[in-house]
């Protein structure tokens, strides 16, 4: 991970290397088939000359193949740009805290935070933690109130065990005296530390996860 070192080159070298290659096998068949061509010309029948529609054709086809590569090599330096540019823009999110809305937040020293939000007074709130594996660690009950509500989680589940830290997902399930549903929100709040690069797309680090710029609700100093 890293703050300061930009976007790797990686995938534009390899894309440059895929392109010598290419022009390279293009320019030696290229140059045989105008080996052969020119040994044609030499040796047909003077009463029956060759098709010069036929070479003429080839040649045409050459032209295009190599005009696809030019292509290929000009979109591949366009996304080389783009993620730069997009490396650029999320350096400016260091030092800030931020509201996250993927319902996902991180357990630092056994605390985890979150606040969510009951569009309705509620009869029950089930709030249920998954690990990064999506698998159900923790099942309580959470607070009815309509309106913003917070949980702080120590990182145990229900048997008492103390889980490492890590990315965590809150989901709430609400229901009114009726049974209807109650629709609900989740977020949470921590500081980017760091910008990580290693990737194709820039991610937030926040304590002990990674978050893209579009789960970003909110930016705050």
């Amino acid at each position: 991970m890293t703050t300061t070192a930009p976007v790797t080159s990686t995938a534009a070298a390899a894309a440059a290397s895929t392109q010598s290659n290419a022009q390279q096998q293009l320019s030696g068949n290229f140059d045989t088939f105008l080996t052969l061509l020119t040994t044609q010309l030499q040796n047909q029948d003077p009463l029956n000359p060759m098709d010069s529609n036929q070479f003429t054709q080839q040649l045409v086809e050459y032209s295009q193949v190599e005009q696809q590569i030019n292509t290929n090599t000009n979109l591949q330096s366009l996304i080389s740009q783009g993620t730069t540019n997009a490396a650029a823009v999320t350096t400016g999110y260091l030092g800030k805290n931020v509201s996250i809305t993927n319902g996902n937040a991180s357990l630092s020293s056994g605390q985890a935070t979150w606040t969510y939000n009951l569009g309705a007074a509620a009869a029950s709130t089930t709030l249920t933690v998954t690990n990064s594996s999506g698998q159900a660690v923790y099942t309580g009950a959470g607070a009815t109130s309509a309106g913003n509500n917070t949980f702080n989680w120590n990182g145990q589940d229900n048997n008492g065990n103390q889980l490492n830290d890590g990315t965590y997902k809150l989901t709430v399930t609400a229901t009114d005296s009726s049974g209807a549903t109650v629709t609900s929100s989740v977020a949470s709040a921590g500081t980017v530390s760091q910008i990580d690069l290693t990737g194709s797309t820039p991610k937030l680090v926040i304590g002990n996860m990674e978050v893209s710029p579009s789960d970003i609700a909110a930016v705050g100093n």
